[in-house]
């Protein structure tokens, strides 16, 4: 993966770049002390993976995440835990306290290595299929649109509940990033944390959906487009 370094401190920039240079699947392409310095060259020509400093002068990094790809995966670096909450704004893949350890780095690495290779997967099987692939346990496991029964988002993973083994599997990957590949409105998002398969639903009970034994919660900012679903299939 191609990646890039910001970072105001020019200590903390090489510190980094060195963790870069010595991680074989990483292709360090620019090393920068400030956003503003760095934002022609990124915007133009985006990187896989760019560790990103919060706190500079002029543009911070949360600020200047903002006006990234968005297929550009992030990796906060700070001296401050306070951003953690905001970072997870935009399209962030870990968040790193200073001093940084080659350990902690190559953690957040190989995290952005898995969900680009899944990510990667998916778009390569998307069209009339009627199936996706996902990485989980190191091999690409087949699924059919037709067995999922509903999928479940848990912190940086998600976990797709199927209809024909009653089992789940669970994959490094992002809701948003399997909701928009999803067929719709066969697929339809209706909690943060819940996708559903509409033709598993048996009942709609106000701010619940009724899959088999299954309890899914509506959440309010859900609760119109599972409506309109519903009135669209009301004689």
């Amino acid at each position: 993966m191609t990646c890039a370094i910001i970072d105001d401190e020019p200590l903390a920039a090489e510190l980094l770049a060195s963790y870069a240079h010595k991680t074989t699947f990483l292709d360090l392409v620019g090393t920068y002390n400030s956003a503003i310095e760095a934002m022609k060259v990124i915007r133009t020509n985006p990187v896989d993976l760019l560790f990103l400093d919060i706190q500079m002068p002029e543009l911070s990094g949360l600020e200047f995440a903002t006006i990234l790809s968005p297929k550009t995966m992030i990796v906060f670096t700070t001296a401050f835990d306070s951003y953690a909450v905001e970072s997870y704004k935009v399209n962030t893949v870990d968040y790193l306290l200073k001093p940084i350890s080659y350990e902690a780095f190559l953690h957040s690495a190989n995290k952005a290595l898995q969900l680009s290779e899944t990510q990667g997967a998916l778009s390569g099987v998307k069209g009339e299929d009627r199936f996706l692939y996902v990485k989980s346990e190191y091999k690409f496991v087949r699924i059919m649109f037709d067995d999922i029964v509903y999928i479940e988002g848990l912190n940086d993973y998600v976990k797709i509940m199927l209809s024909s083994s009653r089992k789940s599997v669970s994959c490094l990957m992002n809701m948003k990033t399997l909701e928009d590949y999803l067929p719709q409105p066969e697929f339809l998002r209706v909690h943060r944390s819940y996708i559903v398969n509409t033709r598993k639903v048996d009942a709609v009970d106000h701010l619940r959906l009724i899959l088999g034994d299954t309890v899914i919660p509506v959440s309010d900012s859900y609760k119109d487009a599972v409506m309109q679903y519903v009135a669209s299939h009301t004689p």
